[in-house]
């Protein structure tokens, strides 16, 4: 399974959330501190997204994002595994 199918299904079973990016829009993992991680057994400590790459491949450090209605700064963007996803770190402003 490609990872794009994987992100299209979890779209379809809502578990991404809306990134509006240049106007565009692109569902993503979104997690925000004190979120828990590894169910259940951390707690994430910084606002990221994770997509795939094919979808954002533009999307570098001193970008801005829109999720929620509030403005986050790309801080550093980071090829996952393969290089087909990505994780890119955000402050919220």
């Amino acid at each position: 399974m490609e990872v794009t199918e994987l992100y299209d299904a979890a779209t379809a079973a809502g578990l991404l959330t809306e990134v509006i990016v240049s106007g565009a829009a692109v569902m993503a993992e979104f997690r925000a501190p004190d979120e828990p991680v590894l169910d259940g057994l951390a707690l994430s400590t910084e606002y990221a997204i994770r997509y795939p790459a094919s979808r954002l491949p533009a999307l570098a450090a001193g970008d801005t994002v829109q999720i929620g209605g509030h403005t986050y700064r790309v801080r550093e963007v980071h090829a996952l595994n393969d290089g087909t996803e990505c994780r890119a770190t955000l402050t919220r402003l």
